[in-house]
């Protein structure tokens, strides 16, 4: 078993998503994925059953599953064992395989309209691999369709646990921080944090067009312990800051995550 096998065999990915900075997460990244799903409804013509969508590192279902239920063909992959079983044990019409995103050769060429890249590059942690993730995933998907491809970024992990949890200067002896302050993830870590410089890159060698990039979480994840103190109309005001500006570029490079939306 491998140290991320380990790792979600504890880890509780239902219980993260019903976290306020995990709905926030999820209430605008699924803004975005409704947008461009009805993009490619009004390119196509086809109804929803008639949309495929590929879900790369589904875990336990959080985006499968509701796609499923509002119509769509969706098709999960997911490489842990113990969140693929969560995911088929919840009886949907998901259709769900164990895989990685470093090789669909399940899948053929120009397959899905839409893919959804959410959870792998969290953890590859090399670029050569992310670029191949970023292949595979343009590979099984159709031309014209839309990819989106999920991130961690730079800053929110220095400043959270650099500087929140008082890591820096271990941090920096150990050289897991540049001279740029860039994170740089040692053997034993499992996150890969990435500058909106480093995604661009890889876009531009994986010969993948920007649509657009947003921020889901804004500061959420940086103010957990605030955010957990709102009132649910304050909460609910929050959500439509972060609903209001997630597409601003000031403020990208400091939110907990991104997501890059590509069309091939």
């Amino acid at each position: 078993m491998t140290d991320l096998e380990e790792y979600y065999n504890k880890f509780n990915e239902d219980k993260r998503l019903r976290s306020r900075h995990g709905i926030m997460e999820f209430t605008v990244t699924m803004k975005y994925v409704h947008k461009y799903l009805d993009m490619v409804a009004e390119e196509t013509g086809k109804d929803k059953s008639n949309i495929q969508i590929l879900d790369i590192g589904a875990a336990t279902g959080g985006y499968s599953i509701p796609l499923w239920e509002e119509g769509y063909d969706v098709t999960a992959v997911e490489l842990v064992k113990h969140n693929l079983g969560m995911l088929k044990a919840k009886g949907t019409g998901v259709k769900a395989f164990q895989g990685n995103a470093l090789k669909l050769k399940r899948f053929e060429d120009e397959s899905f309209d839409l893919t959804l890249l959410f959870g792998p590059m969290y953890h590859l942690k090399t670029r050569e691999e992310q670029l191949q993730a970023l292949k595979e995933a343009k590979r099984v998907t159709k031309t014209g369709g839309y990819i989106l491809v999920a991130y961690v970024m730079n800053e929110y992990a220095f400043l959270t646990y650099g500087i929140k949890e008082g890591h820096v200067l271990e941090n920096i002896a150990e050289g897991k921080l540049d001279e740029a302050f860039h994170v740089r993830p040692g053997a034993d870590d499992l996150y890969a944090f990435m500058r909106t410089e480093d995604i661009e890159s890889l876009n531009e060698d994986a010969g993948l067009a920007r649509v657009q990039i947003i921020s889901p979480d804004g500061p959420a994840n940086h103010m957990r312990r605030e955010v957990n103190a709102l009132t649910e109309e304050q909460f609910a005001a929050f959500i439509q800051y972060q609903m209001a500006v997630c597409e601003r570029a000031d403020l990208l490079g400091a939110s907990a995550h991104t997501v890059d939306i590509l069309r091939k």
